[in-house]
């Protein structure tokens, strides 16, 4: 242990006296808990038996998770430097649009990490419990959904109803039906839909030379409204510059975390690897994206919806899709538990998301709200499975 280590374990044992009952400080426990557990092993010793021990704690676990949110975390700020320096016509190089990607994207994860954690220790002050670490993963969750021109003030607001309405009402961490960072999401698309939806709003690098400070541009979900007659979706995407690879990597506007479907299979393959992440979901997913897709298909005619006859692999890389379904809808609390569950879950999912983008012209994603309508049905799932595998149970004699 290093000299800071030690010095940090000092204050932490020196101080612990203040804040355990009948402290001068007894109300700040769970943040004296908070910082504790973030630089070290919390103090707790158990008396008596048993002695369960695992290697797997939920600090761990959520450490595991913002692990596997890295690949699109950076991918997100080389993106929106990416799209600032094309947008004002500047010479793209790596280290310029990054940091100014940086500048743009981190004010808007310290803003949600913030207020959201003082959301959170209120609500542990109130009930006298250890905050959360499963705030670790929603605070950086949920800046990935948002388009990088969103005002701070959204994200705060945003965040704070994600945190109170969709977690703490519920009793908090493993209590909460729906996902916290997606009710969040949804708070924001209904409440202020010109920020969250349609075209998105690019920085321009150079306002000095700019009429200007930002412009748009279409996502490739918002293409729908600009097919001409009896022309095809893929045609059309990709006269609008934006071809299967492009959206397999993700340069295109839209959402920080959201726009690179190859970032998000590195980060499927690192959850599913390491047990955190159900394959089960994520497979059943993708199974009933395709299968709509390819259904829809069947029933397609020149003169339909241009979105009914589009190639159905289109739906896994254009859109949050892919980071929908890998770290929205495999969260533990609000999935299913039972393993044919998790089929059933996932399947419903990528149906629903393909219905919602095909025939709702108003809201061109369906991942979100397809989340958050399988997340009422989580409980159900299992309660089937459950009484199905009973039912089959043979009777004591």
């Amino acid at each position: 242990m290093n000299f800071v280590a030690k010095y940090l374990k000092y204050l932490f044992d020196h101080s612990r006296a203040h804040f355990k009952k009948n402290g001068k400080l007894e109300r700040l426990e769970p943040l004296f808990n908070a910082a504790e557990s973030f630089f070290f092993i919390p103090h707790i010793n158990i008396a008596n038996a048993p002695h369960a021990r695992d290697n797997l704690d939920l600090k761990r676990f959520m450490f595991i998770v913002v692990i596997a949110l890295m690949p699109p975390f950076f991918f997100g700020i080389y993106n929106a430097g990416y799209q600032s320096f094309a947008a004002s016509r500047m010479p793209i190089s790596f280290f310029p649009v990054f940091f100014k990607g940086l500048s743009i994207v981190l004010p808007i994860v310290l803003v949600s990490y913030a207020v959201g954690f003082l959301w959170e220790i209120l609500f542990s002050s109130i009930r006298k419990k250890p905050i959360s670490e499963g705030f670790l993963v929603t605070g950086l969750l949920f800046p990935l959904t948002l388009p990088p021109t969103i005002p701070l003030w959204q994200v705060a607001v945003g965040i704070s109803f994600g945190v109170v309405i969709g977690k703490e009402i519920f009793g908090g961490t493993g209590r909460n039906v729906f996902n916290p960072a997606l009710t969040a999401r949804a708070f924001l698309f209904f409440a202020y839909p010109s920020k969250m939806s349609g075209d998105v709003w690019i920085y321009m690098k150079d306002r000095a030379t700019h009429a200007v400070d930002a412009v748009t541009s279409a996502t490739p979900l918002a293409c729908r409204t600009i097919v001409p007659p009896f022309e095809s979706i893929e045609k059309t995407l990709e006269g609008s510059g934006y071809t299967f690879t492009k959206l397999l990597v993700g340069t295109y506007p839209g959402s920080i975390g959201e726009t690179s479907a190859l970032c998000c299979l590195i980060g499927a393959v690192i959850l599913v690897a390491l047990g955190i992440a159900s394959y089960r979901i994520i497979m059943g997913g993708i199974l009933g994206l395709l299968a709509t897709g390819f259904l829809l298909n069947f029933f397609s005619t020149p003169d339909s919806i241009p979105w009914l006859s589009i190639n159905p692999f289109y739906h896994l890389v254009a859109g949050g899709f892919a980071f929908g379904i890998v770290y929205m809808a495999t969260d533990p609390v609000s999935s299913p538990g039972a393993k044919n569950s998790k089929w059933v879950y996932g399947f419903f999912i990528g149906v629903l998301t393909v219905l919602i983008r095909v025939f709702n012209p108003a809201y061109p994603e369906g991942v979100m709200l397809a989340i958050l309508f399988m997340n009422l049905f989580a409980p159900l799932l299992d309660y089937i499975e459950i009484n199905f595998k009973l039912k089959k149970r043979i009777p004591n004699v």
